[in-house]
């Protein structure tokens, strides 16, 4: 299994500026919104709200703004948001999925269009390119070099793990969708620090760009989409990103 999981990502939000940790806390409070709508404000009885804590607390959101974010996902005033998948290509054909919680359909489907479009893409029909994804749970567990390799195998697979990828930095564990919790807290049981523990989407295939200005054009576009709070996750088959 090609590791594509969104670890340098996560990495990288530990340097991210004042506006940029704002935007993390605006798109993890929209999930942590629908996680309590669907499955009440209670973390023990609710492992998806359970798993965003622990993102928030990834991501230095203080204690406080969790709570907040609960009890006013709790109220009757809540703000409704709904989970939309966006479908596309960028450059050279490179498949784009688009995942994004929003309380206004028409505003985020036209700032995605919009960027699709300005950076050479395309967006398409649901379903053009999700087939060419597999949904997966990933976690990472920061490589500190004293973690005894064989043993974060072991452990992982006893704990309900499907694959295991040692990619410098980072290993990498990939589970079921449904397992992510219980491997992750398995792991924590143990000792081990989690960095990340979410679900993401594995291609069946990658492309290489190789012209500059599709490259340049695809970074921008990822850019740009990742800056806009509407847009939790995008998921891609370029292989490209992070090797500049």
């Amino acid at each position: 299994m090609s590791g594509h999981s969104k670890w340098k990502n996560i990495m990288h939000k530990k340097e991210k500026t004042d506006a940029q940790r704002a935007s993390v806390f605006t798109k993890i409070g929209k999930e942590m919104a629908i996680a309590v709508r669907e499955g009440g404000p209670n973390p023990a009885s609710n492992s998806r709200l359970r798993d965003l804590i622990s993102k928030a607390k990834a991501n230095n959101v203080p204690n406080d703004n969790i709570d907040r974010i609960i009890n006013k996902a709790s109220g009757a005033d809540a703000t409704t948001y709904e989970e939309i998948y966006y479908e596309g290509y960028g450059p050279s054909g490179v498949a784009v999925i688009v995942e994004a919680t929003t309380d206004n359909r028409n505003r985020t489907a036209g700032d995605v269009r919009h960027t699709f479009d300005k950076y050479g893409g395309n967006l398409g029909q649901t379903g053009c390119v999700s087939y060419l994804f597999t949904d997966k749970g990933v976690i990472i567990i920061e490589n500190d070099g004293e973690i005894d390799e064989d043993k974060l195998m072991e452990d992982a697979m006893e704990a309900g793990a499907e694959d295991y990828e040692s990619s410098g930095d980072v290993f990498e564990i990939y589970t079921e969708v449904d397992d992510i919790t219980a491997v992750r807290e398995a792991l924590e049981a143990k000792g081990y620090t989690v960095v990340s523990a979410e679900k993401d989407k594995i291609p069946s295939n990658y492309v290489t760009l190789t012209d500059e200005e599709d490259i340049k054009n695809m970074t921008l576009m990822l850019e740009k989409l990742e800056d806009n709070d509407d847009i939790q996750q995008v998921y891609h088959n370029w292989e490209n990103e992070g090797e500049g």
